[in-house]
């Protein structure tokens, strides 16, 4: 039988896919990671699945439990928060689930840095702005940072900086990037993006740490970079009316003539 990893998306139970849904709800064991997946998404197991909370296993108790459904014959929902490519803990688990000869799949979810722009109302790559979105965090209990992933270097590109599991490193934080970004840099902060008691801080990077109480931990994402407030970007060729393209070719002597399918309203 299958594994099936399942990104359970930020927090709000309806950011979940259709297909990590109905894989949930086709699964009659379910392990999730109770510190963070929201027990509404449970609703989905069928009746009489066996649910367990991961949070207070080991990886070795995790990987035990994969291992009784599989020889059981059971097909078994493993839940995390947010996207299962980054920071997911999901790679252990599917070395450990090659060398036992145990398939699986990965379905991915909405992660916490699009929920975080998406309560911000912000793209985080406007033309001439920014056009890269850099995910990282500072060094931690749990994973050290390699040599050259350093904020410093990343702040060297002035890409948008999308920093997780850093907020009780915030005063380093804003030490690090102020040189390269300028005080006055417009930052954010959004707490349990998603959730119900989701909160917003927004400001500058010099004021940033003044802003935020001891009650904001964990799960929080600062956000760095001009993108946050501008209104001055220039627009994109994409819907440009001289723009030549593939889906709107501008004349008969165009390479993109004749190529494009008829989409009836279609706006591309």
């Amino acid at each position: 039988m299958t594994i099936h990893f399942i990104g359970a998306g930020p927090g709000a139970p309806d950011l979940l896919t259709l297909r990590g849904r109905d894989l949930i709800a086709s699964c009659p064991v379910c392990l999730y990671a109770g510190s963070l997946v929201p027990e509404q998404i449970l609703e989905h197991c069928p009746e009489g699945a066996r649910i367990l909370n991961t949070a207070p296993l080991s990886l070795d108790e995790i990987i035990d439990e994969m291992r009784r459904a599989h020889t059981s014959g059971l097909d078994v929902a493993r839940l995390h928060s947010g996207d299962l490519s980054v920071w997911s803990a999901m790679g252990e688990q599917l070395r450990r689930l090659r060398e036992l000869a145990i398939p699986y799949t990965i379905t991915p979810g909405v992660p916490s840095f699009a929920a975080a722009a998406a309560t911000l109302g912000q793209e985080l790559t406007l033309p001439g702005v920014a056009q890269s979105v850099v995910l990282t965090r500072t060094p931690g209990r749990a994973s050290a940072m390699p040599s050259g992933e350093t904020l410093a270097n990343f702040a060297r590109s002035g890409a948008t900086l999308a920093i997780h599991l850093s907020i009780h490193n915030l005063a380093q934080v804003v030490e690090t990037l102020a040189p390269f970004y300028g005080a006055d840099c417009p930052a954010a902060i959004v707490w349990r993006a998603s959730w119900p008691d989701e909160r917003i801080i927004r400001g500058r990077l010099a004021t940033l740490a003044s802003q935020v109480d001891d009650s904001m931990q964990r799960t929080a994402l600062i956000l760095v970079g001009p993108v946050l407030e501008s209104e001055s970007f220039q627009e994109s060729c994409l819907y440009s009316v001289g723009y030549d393209r593939r889906f709107r070719p501008q004349s008969a002597d165009s390479p993109f003539a004749g190529t494009a399918p008829d989409h009836g309203n279609d706006d591309a």
